[in-house]
């Protein structure tokens, strides 16, 4: 059974080079990023232009996709913001899905009239950077919530705008600023 959701593309981030390394007291590198329109997607590679595009070490992780109902809900939380979703850097932000029952999975995106299938193979998590860029705490209230790392399936374009999300489990789409426990605690 496929389940079909009416979703939004709001953003696309293609940057070519990592903002976020060493110590945050140094503030991030000076790196072009890119607000596409569209993007284009390569299986088993990513998205072409992208710092993990053909690396080898992200191939099963080359795409990030993120609720842009969760930046939302950690800066209510917080009482900052509105954030600037790209300052996460994660690539597609996505408006009415929620994410983390697609682990483990093959799903699609329909965009522009195009087709692109994903497989969610784990979580994204938050750097501590998060602090730095968003706010004091954004670090910790975006555990759960990072949104998905995805290896490319298909070829294809992904396009900003109106989009349909193929699903082979059930979403609710009232969750996607919710936090998940992606892990039982091994604390007593």
């Amino acid at each position: 059974m496929t389940y079909r959701y009416e979703v939004e593309v709001v953003h696309l981030l293609v940057s070519p080079e990592h903002a976020y390394f060493g110590r945050a007291k140094d503030g991030p590198a000076e790196v072009p990023a890119t607000d596409a329109g569209l993007v284009e997607l390569v299986a088993g590679k990513g998205i072409v232009g992208d710092r993990f595009f053909g690396k080898a070490a992200h191939m099963d992780a080359a795409v990030t996709l993120f609720a842009v109902e969760a930046l939302e809900s950690i800066a209510a939380e917080l009482g900052a913001g509105p954030f600037d979703p790209l300052l996460t850097r994660r690539n597609v932000f996505l408006r009415g899905a929620e994410l983390a029952p697609l682990l483990g999975h093959d799903f699609a995106l329909e965009s522009g009239g195009e087709l692109v299938w994903l497989h969610a193979g784990r979580p994204a998590h938050p750097c501590a950077w998060m602090d730095r860029m968003l706010a004091p705490g954004a670090h910790k209230a975006m555990r759960g919530r990072g949104g998905i790392r995805c290896r490319v399936v298909s070829d294809g374009v992904l396009h900003r705008g109106p989009a349909v999300l193929l699903s082979p489990v059930p979403l609710d789409p009232e969750r996607a600023g919710e936090a998940t426990v992606l892990r039982p605690s091994r604390l007593p």
